[in-house]
């Protein structure tokens, strides 16, 4: 039996990792596909603090390698289910094993939602982003573009008009979607277009992104832009339904808790991006992690 299992790997699970190690309980991180979450997208991160810049990628490692060096396990498992036993632990079920721990913490994070189109795999960390504030900076008097209209993407394009020449938004809708209060602001700007009724054909370019293949929804003509940058805002998607058992869920699909990371139910605890909560940063999730770490192992001492 773990004193903790950790679903997710990301930052706010390999955080919660390393402060549940160093507090003396043994923790087991569980991660279905790939260490580091989101963060692994990005090329360039230049607002963590410790680090002028640093790849996603090797961020990442670095936090792999710290939890395990305090005494975390790591597996590359996929959690099913989060069941009470009779003693008041849990049974966690993966798609290979079964473990029983006295706590969970469930950091799996959101994941944006992406287009689907030709592509938008190849350039997604290399000309395709997810977050103005994180790579905004990146393309500072060049052209972007951003995906989306609703309030989310109105905001990045809000972001990126503050630096960027131009900025243009690509909408599906003959209409934008977002706040009336962000619509007038953006249309106010010299350097915001806005392209309605439009969708993203294709993506293309040689190592990295340099044409962007639009097609307008009611006539079928085809735009091209060639922007340096392209943000696609058209939300998250949370992956928390395998545990609405033992959480309550919002109507978006996010885990309800508040500062303190506590679930409706005893014992299971919530961190970063899958919780509900206005910032979702690299910091903010490894806050969580050790929030959420810190309040299981006083459970767990308290229960003895």
């Amino acid at each position: 039996m773990y004193d903790i299992i950790i679903i997710g790997g990301g930052p706010a699970g390999l955080t919660a990792a390393t402060y549940a190690s160093r507090a003396g309980k043994s923790a087991l991180v569980l991660e279905k596909s790939g260490f580091g979450g989101q963060i692994t997208y990005s090329h360039k991160i230049e607002n963590f603090p410790a680090f002028a810049s640093i790849s996603g990628t090797e961020l990442a490692d670095k936090m792999v390698d710290q939890a395990i060096e305090q005494g975390a396990q790591v597996e590359l498992e996929e959690a099913l289910k989060i069941e009470k036993n009779s003693d008041g632990g849990f049974t966690v079920t993966t798609d290979f094993n079964s473990y029983t721990c006295k706590a969970v913490i469930i950091a799996t994070g959101a994941k944006h939602r992406t287009l689907g189109v030709q592509g938008e795999e190849d350039f997604i960390g290399s000309g395709i982003s997810f977050c103005a504030v994180c790579d905004g900076a990146f393309y500072s008097g060049m052209e972007v573009a951003v995906i989306g209209g609703g309030n989310s993407a109105l905001i990045e394009a809000s972001l990126l008009a503050e630096t960027c020449s131009k900025v243009t938004i690509v909408q599906n809708l003959p209409h934008l979607t977002g706040e009336q209060k962000l619509i007038d602001a953006l249309l106010a700007r010299d350097n915001v277009e806005v392209i309605y009724s439009t969708v993203v054909e294709r993506f293309e370019g040689k190592g990295e992104l340099e044409a962007v293949v639009l097609k307008n929804t009611t006539d079928g003509s085809n735009l091209t832009l060639n922007p340096k940058g392209v943000f696609v805002a058209i939300g998250l998607a949370p992956d928390n339904k395998a545990f609405e058992n033992m959480t309550d869920l919002d109507n978006w699909g996010y885990i309800s808790s508040g500062e303190d990371c506590l679930t409706n139910t005893e014992g299971i605890y919530v961190a970063g991006d899958c919780r509900t909560k206005q910032i979702r940063q690299i910091t903010t999730a490894a806050a969580d992690g050790a929030v959420a770490a810190l309040a299981a192992c006083s459970y767990i001492d308290n229960s003895r």
